[in-house]
């Protein structure tokens, strides 16, 4: 009775197992990839991505695209009567009993079509201590009815898809391009041979399936010279490395889904994409020895927003080259002026002529005395907003800065979808010059904003019939957008700092700025031409600063490289000139500046600009006894800037300045070399008596390095 029911177990499981066998194209079709191919714009392969961490298979392969030398050794290895049996090769398995009757080893019966059953049935599948009877039974039924529905070829193409290899590495596909670095059509005799033999034994050692691949080299009457050695080699490769061409690690991860899944065609091109590599690793190399390793770029079109290039680390040449520079958030510098005089002008507190105080500044802070410095240590006087912003003086964008307040350009810049993380009082007034953190991507897509007119849309990591796209949102308005954009491309106007002969400039139009943020720790260049807008940032991962990098001389180069490079073809072609803004001939009073054509919204135009009219917001302009420092000041001298190069300025009415006790002289401006500690001032009239007296704080003792 026991007998007997034992028996109809056994039909019952094989059966079942026979009933659930799926068909060659059910099979095919559920068959998932570890490793998904990212393809760029033009279909061309550039980044292999892993999606399953838990195996290595690649896309099923056609038994047309396998090398005749596998297919041949694999037969021989597994299954010589593969041809000739209908998924059970009876003789076979009686010589195996006859074998082990006899306690005499020998190989298995199981054919190739009953390994594909264990393949596809886990309940097929062979345990570590063998199979049972009934799995056995279920196993030879299954391939029996595999061989019934399936072509000879599909089952060999199903099993070389599905068996395992080494470790973690399923399928021919994975093995070929992870041991070899081939495709399946291109293994030779003795690849093959290893392949073979490694179906028997998935994680022999190298001297045991190298023994193996002889014996399958002989039965092909082939000789074996060199299979050890190509074995080991083989071996030795790690099965989890990437494969292929790897252009772009850091964009494969923007295309990955919530599931694990991932689009398989970008907007990336690689021939670009491979040109910013290039001029990236280039510029580092030329910067060697001035402790800078990392770098990142970004290139968008204008008009669609899709990325053509992002280049995340300098790879090899960086010590963190997982971290993604296009997206950590780092200090922009002076990168955010450009925002800060385009929301001037469209507010009409000033037009690209007015005259702005660049003199020494004493801005009042909670903290403290803000003192703010150009990157060069000097100051210029009064000077017109175009030259301001084109030659990046800290002084005037500070002042522009206090007229708008931290507020109105904090709600600017999240406008042009910088996303601050905190707010406008929060930073105070260094805003204007950059001490918020931002993302290379942000800000590059903030100035495409500005190359479409002030119009702001997100930027497309996936063809635009893939996703849809956020409606694109005027910020800005058209007219002061223009302004600003003439004086990111008026070469003139940037020279007293830059120079005529810069980095930055192009044979077309381009529109460009640079940053370099506290203590040397970035650096940018960020520009748009008619038709692409280009980011480079330059730096450490880690934050360490560079030796005397400036944006100019760190990240402007790479950014020059790109823009030759995309208008190879055609020069960039300046923007048409919008409704509202119009052209007048200025002069300047006392010569400040060469007569010149300017550009105005209209209503603000004005033939002659005199400093009797110029903006001096968070200036201490000359009137009754001490206008700065104020009774009471804080001063907080600044530990990344040299102490020769801060000074406290004591302005006022004309007089006679003492400090602590100490004529100092007369004047209505004194610099000031400041010291640590309290101190008392005093502003004396000409008849020597007292006009006013104010108390103020210095602290900070990094002066005294200097005073020693």
């Amino acid at each position: 009775m026991k007998t007997g029911w034992a028996f109809a177990g056994v039909l019952m499981c094989a059966s079942a197992a026979a009933f659930g066998t799926p068909s060659f194209n059910e099979l095919k079709t559920a068959h998932r990839p570890s490793d998904i191919t990212l393809l760029d714009r033009h279909g061309v392969p550039i980044q292999t991505l892993r999606t399953d961490a838990s195996v290595r298979r690649l896309p099923w392969v056609a038994l047309n695209d396998v090398s005749p030398a596998l297919l041949q050794s694999i037969v021989l290895s597994e299954d010589r009567n593969f041809y000739e049996h209908s998924g059970v090769d009876w003789g076979a398995v009686a010589r195996s009993a006859w074998a082990n009757a006899w306690n005499t080893k020998t190989r298995g019966a199981s054919t190739l079509t009953m390994q594909l059953a264990g393949l596809i049935d886990e309940g097929l599948a062979r345990p570590a201590g063998g199979r049972s009877a009934v799995q056995k039974l279920g196993q030879a039924l299954t391939a029996t009815r595999i061989e019934a529905q399936w072509k000879k070829s599909e089952i060999l193409e199903a099993y070389l898809n599905s068996v395992a290899f080494r470790g973690e590495v399923v399928g021919i596909a994975a093995l070929s391009q992870t041991l070899f670095g081939k495709h399946p059509s291109g293994l030779d005799a003795d690849e093959a041979a290893i392949a073979a033999a490694l179906v028997r034994g998935p994680n022999a050692k190298p001297e045991l399936v190298a023994q193996r691949a002889c014996q399958v080299l002989r039965a092909r009457q082939l000789g074996c010279d060199g299979v050890m050695a190509l074995t080991e080699t083989a071996l030795a490769r790690p099965g989890g490395m990437p494969l292929g061409e790897q252009l772009a690690p850091h964009f494969a991860r923007q295309v990955v889904r919530a599931d694990g899944t991932a689009v398989q065609a970008g907007t990336l091109d690689a021939g670009l994409q491979r040109v910013a590599i290039a001029a990236l690793r280039r510029q580092l190399a030329e910067l060697d020895g001035r402790n800078v390793e990392d770098g990142a770029v970004v290139v968008l079109d204008n008009t669609s927003g899709e990325v053509l290039a992002w280049v995340g680390s300098s790879g090899s040449l960086s010590g963190a080259a997982q971290v993604d520079g296009v997206l950590a958030r780092r200090q922009p510098g002076s990168t955010l002026k450009p925002f800060v005089y385009e929301l001037a002008f469209e507010k009409r507190l000033l037009t690209p002529a007015s005259l702005i105080d660049d003199t020494p500044a004493q801005i009042a802070t909670t903290n403290g005395l803000y003192l703010p410095q150009n990157y060069d240590r000097d100051f210029k006087g009064w000077v017109s907003a175009r030259t301001a912003l084109g030659a990046s003086l800290n002084v005037p964008a500070v002042r522009v800065g206090m007229l708008l307040g931290p507020d109105a350009l904090f709600a600017r810049l999240n406008a042009f979808g910088l996303a601050l993380p905190e707010s406008g009082g929060y930073y105070g007034q260094s805003l204007a010059l950059g001490s918020a953190d931002v993302s290379l991507l942000a800000l590059t897509n903030a100035y495409r904003a500005l190359a479409n007119g002030g119009v702001f849309s997100a930027p497309l990591f996936v063809p635009r019939d893939d996703v849809k796209a956020r409606a694109p949102v005027r910020v800005a308005d058209p007219a002061a957008v223009f302004l600003t954009t003439d004086i990111l491309a008026d070469n003139n106007a940037r020279a007293r700092t830059f120079g005529l002969d810069s980095a930055l400039g192009t044979r077309g139009f381009a529109a460009v700025k640079t940053g370099t943020s506290k203590d040397m720790r970035d650096n940018w260049c960020i520009g748009f031409t008619d038709r692409y807008t280009v980011g480079v940032w330059v730096g450490n991962a880690n934050g360490d600063a560079m030796h005397s990098v400036s944006g100019v001389s760190g990240a402007a180069p790479v950014w020059q490289a790109l823009v030759r490079h995309l208008h190879a073809g055609r020069p960039s072609l300046r923007p048409a000139t919008p409704a509202g803004v119009v052209s007048v001939r200025v002069a300047f009073d006392a010569q400040r500046e060469p007569a010149r054509d300017e550009v105005f919204m209209a209503g603000t135009e004005q033939a002659i600009q005199r400093a009797s009219a110029a903006v001096v917001a968070g200036g201490n302009a000359p009137g009754a006894g001490i206008t700065s420092p104020r009774d009471g000041s804080v001063f907080a001298l600044d530990p990344d800037i040299p102490p020769s190069s801060q000074r406290i300025t004591f302005e006022g009415e004309r007089g006679v300045w003492v400090l602590d006790g100490k004529r100092l002289g007369t004047a209505t401006r004194w610099p000031w070399s400041p010291w640590p500690g309290l101190h008392r001032l005093v502003l004396l009239g000409r008849d020597g008596q007292a006009i006013q007296s104010v108390r103020f704080e210095v602290r900070g003792a990094g002066v005294k390095t200097a005073r020693r």
